[in-house]
C-alpha cells in the first residue's frame, strides 16, 4: 500500500500545473504564427519544445530521435504556418504532430535510452529521493504493455484529458481511459498496493 502511495505522489508531483504550458497562453502566439509572423515561432518553440522532446524521448527512447522530432515539428510549422489557422487546441494539435513524427522515427530506429532513463531524465530534476522513487516506478512501468505506458504518460506526465489521449493515440476515449486504468491498477499490484 505504501508503494502505491509513493507512485501516486510521484506521478502527481510530475504533473504539477507549473510544469505544463497552459493551453490558453498559447492562443495569441499560435494566431501570430498562423498569420505568418516569423517572430512568433520562437515563443511557440520555447513553450512547447521541452514537452515535445519529453514525449518523443518517451516514445522513441533516443535523444537524437527526440531532438529530430522537435525539429521536424517546428520545420513543418515554419514552412506551413497555415496549419495552425483555426486550431482550437494548439497544444494538443502540436503534440499530435509530434506523436506521429515520433512513431515514424521509432519504426526505423534503435533506442539509445531505456524507458527507465527516459523517465528518470524527466522525473528526477536532480533530487536523489525523487530519483529513487522514479526508478522504482519505472521498473514497474517496464512491465506494462506499451499502450498502457503511453496512456499513463500522456494523462499524468503531459496532463492530457482522456479525450485528448484518445485523439493523440487515435483510439476511442473509452479505450484510452481503460488503458490508463488498467495500467494504474497493474502498477499498484506490482508495487504491492491495492485500492
Amino acid at each position: 500500500m505504501a508503494d502505491a502511495r509513493v507512485l501516486d505522489v510521484w506521478i502527481l508531483a510530475l504533473a504539477t500545473e507549473g510544469e505544463r504550458v497552459r493551453a490558453d497562453d498559447l492562443g495569441p502566439i499560435v494566431e501570430r504564427v498562423a498569420c505568418g509572423e516569423p517572430d512568433a515561432l520562437g515563443p511557440l518553440y520555447d513553450a512547447l519544445a521541452p514537452e515535445i522532446f519529453a514525449a518523443a524521448l518517451w516514445r522513441t527512447g533516443s535523444r537524437a530521435d527526440a531532438a529530430d522530432v522537435v525539429q521536424d515539428v517546428f520545420v513543418k510549422i515554419a514552412t506551413a504556418p497555415a496549419l495552425l489557422k483555426g486550431v482550437r487546441h494548439p497544444r494538443r494539435y502540436v503534440l499530435t504532430i509530434a506523436h506521429r513524427a515520433a512513431i515514424d522515427r521509432k519504426r526505423g530506429a534503435r533506442p539509445d535510452v531505456s524507458i527507465d532513463q527516459a523517465l528518470l531524465l524527466h522525473a528526477s530534476g536532480g533530487d536523489a529521493g525523487r530519483a529513487v522513487d522514479a526508478a522504482r516506478a519505472t521498473a514497474a512501468l517496464r512491465e506494462l504493455p506499451a499502450a498502457q505506458r503511453e496512456a499513463i504518460y500522456l494523462h499524468h506526465f503531459a496532463g492530457y484529458s482522456f479525450r485528448d489521449v484518445a485523439r493523440i493515440t487515435r483510439v476511442p476515449t473509452f479505450t484510452a481511459a481503460s488503458r490508463y486504468r488498467l495500467g494504474i491498477a497493474r502498477l499498484r499490484a506490482i508495487l504491492g498496493g491495492s485500492r
